[in-house]
């Protein structure tokens, strides 16, 4: 039996330090196997076991390259999936891979990473833009372990702890964390994993590899290359195929064109609301449809798909980028992904959380850095590697009932960041003022917001088995 140190995976080093694996599992049917069998069960009625004996003798590369990559079948590629590690590259390059509403994956839990070592992604690679990002680095870890003191008196394990002070203690370091990583610069390092089908992949690496962002396309291209090797019949080798460009160059020039007009939402900062309810094609008569639907749907289960019908509401708000990271997960909304910029402002919950020394010496921090990035020359695109976090965005948020009720349901708790959790309450109230009298119910917390031990609970340990 073959242990897992002896399977070969391909991987690749990135030009900024990160690397890119592509997992190989070791399994005797692979990818490219099951979705050969898949795509002659559909055309047969022998059986699996015909199709697995062909499969046997000849192998699935054949068929592969000429039913998925020559004719364009694209659900026999439904049918494989690869896993794909991507290691660090900045949080701005994490998005734009997680961008898209099939995308399975983690990323790494941003508290859980030591920023005192973490490496920051500079662009520009000068002395000057070097300066800016371990500035904020400094302070962040100042802020960090001062915050921890400062809010172990605000909220004391003897009037909020409930006994287990591991606990306590962990989520006192959550929240200072929750405070302090608006300091961190969009350019921090981050890993992610990305899964899919073949499929799925083929259709997202062309937008990947036309991204503004050169990082991005660097990822692209090495991801690319990687599942290249790994699933030979199943990725066309652009390089060595001469008719490539020719078959393919309507969907490569739209790839361009779609990333470079509506890649990032840009928005006037001037007349961009707070908090608003932009849009809403909402059916309030195929609502009364779902009435039994909706009252009957027990706390913690998702309504059902169908609900989608009832039509959908868009939402637009400042949120700050930190916190956006969080909404950006809920694939099912749409958000487009918006530029960070100083043009919205700093996020004042941040800075209301520290005390007033603190709070001082950061406002003159924030004014100095931005003072100091004009004289790097950079595009907007990357100039965000040097803006913290804590900066707010502009989101146009849209979706239908059944992910709006998922969305506030989730977001408007107590072990939620807290500007998150706010713009998600602000939702969940609109909700029930537009469609509650329509049949809509919503299970929300009763508790008010404040301090909760739940993120010291928030965790992934290993347990003692012996």
């Amino acid at each position: 039996m073959r242990e897992i140190s002896d399977l070969s995976h391909h991987s690749a080093q990135l030009s900024g330090g990160g690397e890119v694996l592509v997992l190989n599992n070791g399994a005797l049917i692979t990818s490219e196997d099951k979705a050969m069998l898949g795509a002659m069960d559909s055309r047969s009625v022998g059986g699996i076991r015909k199709h697995l004996e062909r499969l046997g003798k000849s192998g699935s590369g054949k068929f592969m390259e000429e039913f998925y990559v020559g004719y364009g079948h694209q659900s026999i590629g439904d049918m494989g999936e690869a896993f794909v590690s991507i290691s660090g590259v900045s949080m701005l390059t994490a998005k734009a891979i997680q961008h898209f509403p099939l995308y399975n994956g983690q990323e790494a839990s941003t508290r859980y990473i030591d920023f005192a070592l973490q490496p920051f992604v500079d662009p520009h690679g000068s002395a000057a833009s070097t300066q800016i990002l371990e500035n904020w680095r400094a302070f962040y870890l100042k802020g960090l372990e001062r915050m921890q003191v400062v809010l172990a008196e605000r909220y004391p394990f003897e009037v909020i702890g409930d006994g287990d002070k591991k606990k306590y203690t962990k989520a006192i370091k959550a929240r200072a964390f929750d405070t302090m990583r608006s300091f961190l610069p969009a350019g921090a390092s981050t890993n992610l994993t990305w899964t899919g089908t073949l499929r799925q992949f083929g259709d997202r690496l062309p937008l990947l590899r036309n991204h503004p962002l050169p990082e991005v396309r660097e990822v692209a291209l090495v991801v690319e290359a990687l599942l290249l090797k790994q699933y030979p019949h199943s990725f066309t080798d652009r390089a060595n195929d001469p008719d490539w460009e020719r078959r393919h160059k309507d969907r490569e020039w739209y790839a361009y064109m779609s990333q470079q007009t509506s890649g990032y939402l840009i928005a006037n900062a001037s007349t961009f609301p707070v908090f608003a309810l932009t849009h809403d094609a909402v059916r309030p008569e195929r609502m009364q449809e779902y009435a039994d639907v909706f009252v009957s749907r027990p706390r913690g289960i998702e309504l059902p798909w169908d609900v989608r019908e009832c039509g959908t509401a868009e939402f637009s708000f400042l949120l700050d980028f930190a916190s956006f990271r969080d909404l950006e997960r809920h694939r099912p909304v749409t958000v487009p992904m918006p530029l960070l910029s100083e043009e919205y402002g700093f996020e004042p919950w941040y800075l209301n959380e520290l005390p007033d020394d603190l709070r001082a010496e950061a406002m003159e921090l924030l004014a100095r850095q931005l003072a100091a990035l004009p004289h790097l020359e950079l595009e907007d695109y990357i100039e965000q590697y040097y803006i913290p976090m804590g900066y707010r965005v502009p989101i146009r948020l849209t979706g239908d009932l059944r992910a709006l009720t998922y969305l506030v349901e989730r977001r408007a708790r107590n072990d939620v960041h807290p500007t998150l959790h706010h713009r998600a309450s602000q939702m969940a109230e609109v909700l029930l003022q537009q469609y509650g009298p329509h049949g809509l119910v919503l299970h929300l917390e009763s508790e008010p917001p404040q301090f909760s031990l739940k993120r010291g609970a928030q965790d992934i340990v290993e347990r003692d088995v012996s």
